[in-house]
């Protein structure tokens, strides 16, 4: 019916026709209501990501560990790292006993006040008219103390304490503080330790001959991040971003530097990714090779009309990413240094070699649907096992021929047809990526896995499921500088973060420590 049509100009039989019509367009609506009430109760009684358990690869290969010990081992003495004051306890004795001497008993404690000094500086005025102030004391800035601000710093971010419940805390020991101030002592004034941390990147990334990569996700000013992860046995370092991608690990890379640079490790970029050989040679015709900053390099290629082109592979990419990597070689980071990832492509530069735990991740989850095909997993798996131990045994005792033979076997695994086509499909998958595999052939030094990456990168995972994410930028420098970098560079060196934190504020009779970054080159330095 027309929409124009009145209903009181129908008859009675084509109002019969219309309820008619009407009545089996409901009868329809109330089938597809129907449909869909059941499909969503079926979609809400569905189960979240299924729960795959770890393969169990790395632990599973282990060598075995020693049999029944003859003895058991004695727990070591208890050492206080403070001085132990001794207090002699008499005891009324009957008369003849014997005295022999004491029993030593140690009992440790903690003694947590709040004080609070006021200053009464001395001001005078000189004939001809400046004052002068006696300074503070050493270690005073602002109004809250040295061994306050440790404290904070500690509960915080090594202690992963809320806000809220660090205020109450501090509250309830007698501190008079606010939220703001609270802020402030965790965010203001710790520009030098957002520098020193850089400094560890520096240093690990010039003496390391290998660094493991990972990436998690990370919640700043609203939006959703990521903060990647570049580390190895003797330091750490985080650093929170929007993006993800390679130009951003490449920037990363370059620790704080910000020029561009055209040379020989940039133009082999540029040819290992397609760039072709007429774009390569416009750029190496220029007689300027390195660029201060982002928009010097952007005014380069905008004069050789590089944004011009609508070509694959993208020019600009190609060639910005380039000149970040000569950067990266030419302020002599990685020199010949093997990055290990979990195979996130924007990780794959350079000497790149990929986990052994991940590659084996992908079999063990594999979806099976008979008999047929969980037997070939099971088989595939037994041999990747395997293989994963003696390529232990080869990081242990490395030799050429041992190299010789675990690559023919790595062929022979990785090669073969188990009539599981997905599984065929997964084993060719993996053995392109051959040469990143067996890297430990040629570089027995570097792990086999990136469960040190995983590990590092907990506490920021931890972190971010308890306080969300940061506001300002000086709130994630501070959080990526505090929670991972310096507190896991620490305790990498064997340092306590408290000791370091005392070092740092000037606390009377703390500790001494040097800058990181001496602790980091003095391990990694090849002796």
């Amino acid at each position: 019916m027309p929409p124009s049509v009145a209903l009181s100009a129908l008859s009675r039989a084509e109002l019969e026709a219309l309820l008619v019509e009407l009545f089996g367009e409901i009868a329809s609506l109330k089938l597809i209501v129907a449909e869909l009430r059941e499909e969503n109760a079926r979609l809400k009684g569905l189960k979240g990501r299924p729960h795959i358990k770890p393969s169990g690869m790395e632990k599973g290969t282990a060598p075995p560990k020693p049999q029944k010990q003859e003895k058991r081992p004695v727990r070591g003495k208890v050492s206080p790292r403070v001085k132990v004051e001794e207090k002699v306890i008499g005891i009324e004795v009957p008369p003849g006993a014997v005295f022999k001497g004491h029993e030593p008993f140690l009992v440790q404690d903690l003694m947590i006040s709040a004080t609070a000094t006021r200053y009464l500086r001395e001001r005078w005025i000189t004939p001809d008219g400046r004052t002068i102030l006696a300074p503070l004391p050493q270690g005073t800035a602002g109004h809250f103390g040295p061994e306050l601000r440790r404290f904070v710093l500690v509960q915080y971010h090594q202690g992963q304490s809320t806000m809220p419940r660090l205020l109450a805390l501090l509250r309830s020991l007698g501190i008079s503080i606010s939220k703001r101030q609270l802020v402030r002592l965790l965010n203001e004034n710790h520009e030098a330790f957002i520098a020193e941390a850089q400094d560890v990147l520096r240093a690990g990334l010039e003496t390391s001959s290998w660094v493991s990569v990972d990436d998690t996700g990370a919640r700043h000013a609203a939006k959703n991040g990521f903060c990647t992860q570049i580390g190895n046995e003797w330091f750490t370092w985080f650093r929170t971003r929007s993006s993800k991608n390679r130009m951003n690990f490449l920037d990363l890379l370059r620790a704080g530097h910000t020029d561009y640079v055209l040379n020989d490790a940039a133009y082999t970029y540029m040819r290992d990714h397609g760039l072709p050989a007429a774009t390569i040679a416009l750029l190496a015709a220029s007689p300027q090779t390195r660029f201060a900053d982002q928009p010097a390099w952007t005014a380069f290629l905008e004069r050789l009309d590089f944004t011009a082109l609508a070509v694959t592979p993208n020019p600009v990419r190609v060639a910005t990413e380039a000149a970040l990597w000569g950067s990266v070689q030419a302020h002599e980071f990685l020199c010949d240094a093997v990055i290990l990832s979990d195979d996130a492509g924007q990780f794959n530069i350079g000497r790149h070699a990929l986990c052994w735990v991940h590659a084996e991740r992908l079999v063990h989850k594999l979806d099976t649907f008979n008999d047929q095909h969980r037997a070939a997993q099971t088989r595939v798996r037994g041999l990747i096992w395997d293989f994963y131990a003696d390529l232990k045994a080869y990081q242990q005792k490395p030799g050429k021929r041992q190299a010789r033979a675990l690559r023919t076997r790595f062929d022979r695994i990785f090669l073969c047809r188990t009539g599981f086509v997905t599984l065929d499909r997964l084993l060719a998958r993996l053995h392109a990526n051959k040469a990143e595999l067996l890297m430990v052939l040629e570089r027995p030094e570097i792990p086999l896995h990136t469960n040190g990456s995983e590990n590092d990168i907990r506490c920021h995972v931890t972190r971010r499921k308890i306080s969300a994410g940061t506001r300002s930028e000086t709130g994630r420098d501070c959080r990526d500088a505090f929670l991972s970098s310096l507190a896991k560079t620490c305790d990498k060196l064997g340092i306590a973060i408290w000791d370091y934190l005392g070092s740092r504020f000037k606390v009377v009779g703390a500790a001494i420590i040097a800058p990181l970054d001496f602790y980091v080159r003095a391990c990694l330095r090849p002796t």
